[in-house]
């Protein structure tokens, strides 16, 4: 039976483990390799690994950390990152990674979308959009290269489009909920999930267990990924690699996702 996943989102930044508040200000919170096995020991339901890096300097994924990441991994693992080719995406998955997610190059042609399904498998394409509330009203944006670039897009639209292209999942990160742990942004969440079939993943603002368990209230059958909540602890926010043990997890989805 499908059930609600909690996933970790790591984002790498010159090969070490950053988090980020709204996509500004990144701070090193340690090394990738070390998380992933903290993740395996806390049988982690999936991980989904960012390298903020690699598409704002224009260069292409580092198939070498990947292969490191994927070698070491013992759980589902989507990476992201410069992918720009369907070879790329083949050439990923041939190391060991489940779920290849591509969000600025299939943005600007969504053709690139149905060209890795097509090469990998539709279930293993992951679209990411990075989105931001524009000043007045409803309306949303999707940004791209690390929240620098606007596209005048809009988010449900674009969703649209990604699932007829051949996404398999889609990933919904609120920049304006990055890194502030104050809650998901649940207003485009709903509003994206409402024209879509595929899976769905919410990402920025997790702060909290009960922040999940409002997600998966909400929407059942879902991802909640979070970045801070699983790297830092405490109000100092110190460092520390954390995920809630498998019995902490099956009460939450008892609590919110009845069977």
């Amino acid at each position: 039976m499908l059930r609600p996943r909690i996933v970790p989102c790591l984002l790498v930044r010159n090969k070490g483990l950053v988090k980020t508040v709204k996509f500004a200000n990144p701070k090193y919170v340690g090394d990738p390799i070390n998380a992933v096995r903290i993740f395996n020991e806390k049988e982690c339901d999936e991980l989904m690994v960012v390298d903020i890096d690699a598409t704002t300097g224009g260069a292409p994924p580092d198939f070498r950390m990947i292969e490191n990441l994927a070698a070491e991994c013992r759980m589902p693992l989507c990476y992201g990152g410069g992918i720009k080719t369907a070879d790329q995406a083949k050439s990923i998955i041939g190391l060991g990674v489940e779920k290849v997610a591509l969000s600025s190059a299939a943005i600007a042609d969504p053709h690139l979308i149905s060209q890795v399904a097509d090469e990998i498998g539709r279930q293993s394409v992951v679209v990411v959009l990075d989105v931001r509330r524009r000043t007045f009203g409803r309306k949303y944006e999707i940004y791209t290269h690390n929240g620098k670039t606007a596209t005048g897009k809009c988010p449900i639209e674009f969703a649209e489009i990604a699932e007829r292209h051949g996404a398999g999942e889609l990933v919904l990160n609120s920049i304006d909920h990055d890194g502030v742990m104050k809650g998901y942004d649940l207003e485009i969440a709903s509003r994206v999930r409402e024209v879509i079939s595929i899976p769905m993943t919410v990402l920025g603002g997790a702060g909290s267990l009960d922040d999940i368990g409002t997600l998966v209230r909400e929407f059942g059958i879902v991802g909640a990924a979070a970045g801070s909540l699983f790297v830092f602890k405490g109000v100092f926010r110190a460092v520390l690699i954390n995920y809630p043990a498998i019995a902490e997890r099956e009460r939450l989805i008892r609590a919110n996702f009845p069977s």
